[in-house]
C-alpha cells in the first residue's frame, strides 16, 4: 500500500515546485517590468526638470530689441527734459549707442575699445603710406573729465552753443571707449575745425575710414538727426560691415539703428 502512494507523493511534490517556481518567475518579471516603468518614470521626470532648468538658465538674446521711442519732445537743444542716466547702455543690434535722448550710465567706464584701437591703428598707417600722418589727439574720456570740459564750454559760449559741439556727462561717445577726435600731425591749427575736413588728409579719411569699420559720426546737413554741428574730425568705431552699409547709405547712425 505504501508502495502505491509514493508515486502520487512524488507527483505531488512535483506539482507544487512547478506552481511555486511559476509563482516566482511570474513575480521576478512583473518586479522587472515594475522597476523598469519606474526606472523610465524617473527619466522622464529628471529630464523634465532639465529641460526646466535648462530653460530657466538659457542665456538671453544680447541682441536688444530697438528701444521705445521717448514719449517727450526733445528741448529745444535736443534733450529730453528732465531725463536721468540710465542704468545700463543701450545697445541695438550689438551695436552702442550715446546720444542725446540715449545717454550712458555715469558709471559706465569701458576705457579704450581694444578693438576700436587696433582698427584706428591700422587706418593710420594706411594714410601715411598715403602721405598723411594723422594722429588721434582725442580718444577716451571718462564721465568725470567730459563733466569738466562740458562746465568749461558753457563757461565760455554759454550752455546753447556748448549743446552744438559738446555732449553732457553720461552723453558723449567718447565715453564709449570707440570714438577718436582725428587731426593732422604738422597742422594743429586745423584741429576740431570743419577746415579739417577739406584737406587733402581730411578728405583720404572721410573716403578710406570705413574700410577699417569707422564712420564720421557727426556729417554735414545732420544736425537735426544727430544732435551736433558738423564734426569732421570725429570718427566713431561701428566695425567694417555697418560702417560700409551707412556710407553707401549716406546715413548716419541713428538712421541705421532705426531711432530716428
Amino acid at each position: 500500500m505504501k508502495n502505491n502512494r509514493l508515486p502520487l507523493i512524488v507527483g505531488a511534490f512535483i506539482s507544487i515546485a512547478l506552481i511555486v517556481s511559476i509563482f516566482v518567475v511570474y513575480n521576478y518579471k512583473n518586479n522587472q517590468v515594475n522597476s523598469a516603468s519606474d526606472e523610465q518614470q524617473k527619466t522622464t521626470e529628471t529630464n523634465e526638470t532639465n529641460v526646466k532648468d535648462s530653460s530657466a538658465t538659457e542665456i538671453p538674446d544680447n541682441t536688444p530689441e530697438t528701444p521705445a521711442k521717448p514719449e517727450q519732445q526733445p528741448d529745444e537743444n535736443g534733450y529730453l527734459p528732465n531725463q536721468t542716466l540710465p542704468t545700463e547702455p543701450t545697445y541695438i543690434n550689438g551695436i552702442l549707442l550715446a546720444n542725446k535722448i540715449y545717454p550712458l550710465p555715469s558709471t559706465f567706464a569701458p576705457e579704450e575699445n581694444p578693438e576700436a584701437r587696433q582698427a584706428l591703428n591700422q587706418m593710420l598707417a594706411a594714410a601715411k603710406q598715403q602721405g598723411f600722418d594723422l594722429v588721434a589727439f582725442s580718444g577716451y574720456r571718462s564721465f568725470e573729465y567730459q563733466t569738466t570740459l562740458y562746465d568749461n564750454y558753457v563757461k565760455r559760449d554759454g550752455q546753447a552753443a556748448a549743446d552744438r559741439y559738446s555732449a553732457r556727462p553720461g552723453y558723449s561717445e567718447h565715453q564709449t571707449g570707440l570714438a577718436f577726435d582725428i587731426g593732422e600731425r604738422g597742422k594743429e591749427d586745423l584741429w576740431l575745425t570743419e577746415e579739417f575736413g577739406e584737406t587733402p588728409a581730411g578728405q583720404w579719411l572721410f573716403a578710406h575710414a570705413q574700410e577699417h569699420g569707422f564712420i564720421l559720426r557727426f556729417p554735414q546737413n545732420k544736425e537735426d538727426i544727430t544732435g551736433y554741428m558738423y564734426e569732421s574730425w570725429h570718427y566713431r568705431y561701428v566695425g567694417r560691415d555697418a560702417a560700409k552699409e551707412m556710407t553707401k547709405q549716406n546715413i548716419t547712425l541713428e538712421e541705421y539703428l532705426g531711432v530716428k
